[in-house]
């Protein structure tokens, strides 16, 4: 908790994939995420976001599991995948990665 107040806490996002953007607007962090249309979340009081070069989202502030838990329901809406790597993940994540078919034997 002392942590928190004095630095605070932050969480760092990244989109892979083409087409997969993030802007704000507002209080409103606006995601484009290969759906028919744009998913729209609603930023926490208390919580800061920053979104650098439409790929990396920052979400950073004062109580660590508030933070977690914004990050996590951001993350939910496409969770990186195996087999291209696309999808949200955290900064820090390492997505193994699957090989896929192999293709028709002759």
């Amino acid at each position: 908790m002392v942590v928190g107040v004095s630095k605070g806490f932050e969480k760092k996002l990244q989109l892979v994939g083409v087409g997969y953007r993030a802007t704000l607007e507002g209080k409103d962090l606006v995601l484009n995420l290969g759906f028919s249309h744009p998913v729209r979340t609603t930023i926490p009081d208390g919580l800061k976001v920053k979104v650098e070069d439409n790929t990396r989202i920052t979400i950073s502030g004062y109580d660590k599991s508030e933070i977690g838990q914004f990050a996590a329901s951001i993350r939910r809406w496409r969770p990186p995948e195996p087999y291209k790597g696309k999808g949200i993940k955290y900064a820090d994540e390492v997505v193994r990665r699957k090989e896929g078919k192999a293709g028709k034997k002759k």
